[in-house]
């Protein structure tokens, strides 16, 4: 028998993705969506698909992720960004996987990610493997304030269809995005105390590991195969990486 399946989704203000991901996973058994207080059309976009909607106040994304997953009514969970889209292939795969037996309770899946357009290739984007399928109660997501993982323990799958990222189809939108999660990181860098106290720690923290990381990723990992999207993705990445210790460095100071 074909087991259930159950995406899971948080959202706010989602109204221009949600449409494409949730069409993308019609096939499923149950759509659940954990909203965080949207002003725009986002949640009724999510009851227009069937989607069993809930609303909850903002705990960070590991913690909301979770929550999402215990409203979750079947067997399997499939849990997305609402910025996602599960490709054909990946769906095809996914059905077939839950017609069977599986000899494992987690998937990875490759995601394929997309900047101001582009399918990102190299640098370390693609195939980027996330696990984000699993059986209920088997996994769940590392409650950090940003960079949640799923936590696993076990033997996993790794399918080949591609989970899209279309993360940043602007430059504008990835900036903000960038901002609000390099404050968010920065809190997490006070909370471990890298603070960056030492000039050495300083120097090292806001410009030689970021240095350091633009050249790894975009020339030994061939991010300049990508053009110019490459570039400026891995550029803005590395200022990403000196903003959240410059933000620890100022939160630490004041």
């Amino acid at each position: 028998m074909r087991k259930t399946l159950s995406v899971a989704i948080i959202t706010k203000n989602e109204e221009a993705n949600l449409p494409r991901t949730l069409e993308s996973v019609r096939w499923a058994t149950e759509i659940v969506v954990v909203d965080s207080g949207s002003t725009d059309r986002t949640i009724e976009i999510a009851w227009s698909f069937g989607a069993k909607v809930i609303r909850e106040q903002w705990h960070g994304f590991g913690k909301q992720k979770n929550l999402a997953i215990e409203h979750c009514d079947s067997e399997w969970v499939l849990s997305l960004d609402a910025d996602e889209e599960v490709g054909e292939a990946l769906a095809q795969e996914i059905t077939q996987l839950l017609e069977e037996t599986p000899d494992v309770d987690a998937c990875f899946l490759p995601r394929r990610n997309f900047f101001l357009g582009r399918w990102i290739r190299h640098g370390g984007y693609y195939p980027d493997p996330k696990l984000r399928l699993f059986r209920k109660g088997t996994a769940w997501f590392e409650e950090r304030a940003v960079h949640e993982t799923v936590q696993y323990s076990g033997p996993t799958r790794m399918l080949q269809g591609d989970l899209i990222h279309h993360a940043y189809p602007t430059l504008e939108s990835y900036i903000e995005h960038m901002n609000r999660y390099s404050m968010l990181g920065a809190e997490q860098a006070v909370a471990a105390g890298k603070t960056s106290r030492s000039w050495l720690e300083f120097l090292w923290n806001v410009l030689l590991n970021p240095a350091a990381t633009f050249v790894y990723n975009y020339i030994f990992r061939l991010g300049f195969l990508d053009g110019r999207e490459g570039l400026l993705l891995h550029l803005y990445h590395s200022g990403y990486v000196s903003w959240k210790y410059v933000k620890a460095w100022q939160a630490a100071k004041s």
